[in-house]
């Protein structure tokens, strides 16, 4: 086979290795809501609204705020020994906030894992003016939603003052930016999962979280202390992309790694096989002469 017949074979596998059908360009190495690039197109009033990943950084567990019955309670309060999924919501929020929980309380409903047995859900408002009874009339509507008997204690609804919503929003890397026009604010949508210790394990994007997402990033965040052998054999399948916020197949990083080595191998072995016939020619030239 001619030199340029190969090197066409292995540039068409270099190219499906890079390229699998129904996959998505390579993602850039960010792990920001927010890019430099954009910024200068963003309107005004979405400028530094964002999220930032901190992965692995401790949350303030003494910041104070007050439940859906309007007790005080510290923050450390929910996190007792179980992963916690964190929605950085406001209640008097006109659209967004709403999709959020929508989509959070309709992909947690079809994960066998029980709130309150093995995981809290905490939301937690970042708007002051934010009051426990708005709190609890959310809660009851969430409860009514999600429709699975004694898991109300697996859910809480909690509001406080900007001296103790700052800290934490900071800490989990959420900015947002308010409108005295609006009275409204602007911000990113999204929610974490935390260890029982209280530091930042996951983040997803969006409004919508699919149940695989969820149940692997809770069972991940337990250390396996909850889920079962499935669970495990799973992550094993599936690992957890920083850029995208998803739980992706292990199985597309090994084919597109195998098609590198591959193309690598076949490279090498061109530039021998391009060696050796230089070689012959030079020899049969000296021949000829």
């Amino acid at each position: 086979m001619k030199l340029s017949n190969i090197a066409a074979v292995f540039a068409l596998a270099a190219f499906a290795a890079a390229a699998q059908p129904g996959q998505p360009a390579p993602m850039q190495p960010s792990y920001s809501m927010q890019s430099a690039n954009l910024k200068p197109a963003l309107p005004g009033a979405l400028e530094g609204v964002g999220i930032d990943q901190k992965l692995n950084q401790q949350v303030p567990l003494n910041l104070n705020f007050k439940d859906e019955f309007g007790r005080a309670v510290p923050l450390s309060a929910y996190f007792h020994g179980k992963p916690v999924i964190l929605a950085p919501v406001y209640y008097r929020c006109p659209m967004l906030c709403t999709q959020i929980l929508n989509g959070l309380v309709g992909g947690l409903k079809a994960v066998s894992l029980e709130p309150g047995r093995d995981f809290e859900v905490v939301s937690v408002s970042f708007d002051p003016k934010d009051t426990p009874e708005l709190a609890g009339s959310k809660k009851q509507m969430y409860m009514r939603r999600f429709a699975r008997t004694d898991t109300a204690n697996g859910f809480h609804f909690l509001t406080g003052d900007e001296s103790n919503i700052k800290p934490l929003m900071d800490a989990i890397g959420f900015h947002y930016k308010y409108d005295p026009a609006t009275d409204q604010f602007a911000h990113a949508s999204g929610v974490m999962i935390l260890t029982p210790e209280g530091r930042l394990s996951r983040y997803f994007y969006g409004v919508e979280y699919a149940p695989l997402d969820l149940r692997l990033g809770l069972v991940e965040a337990s250390q396996n202390k909850i889920g079962s052998l499935a669970d495990q054999a799973l992550l094993f399948c599936y690992h957890y992309d920083p850029a995208t916020g998803k739980y992706g197949t292990f199985a597309i990083g090994l084919l597109r790694g195998a098609g590198a080595g591959f193309f690598l191998l076949g490279a090498g072995w061109m530039l021998v096989a391009w060696r050796r016939d230089v070689r012959s020619d030079r020899q049969t030239l000296k021949r000829a002469g």
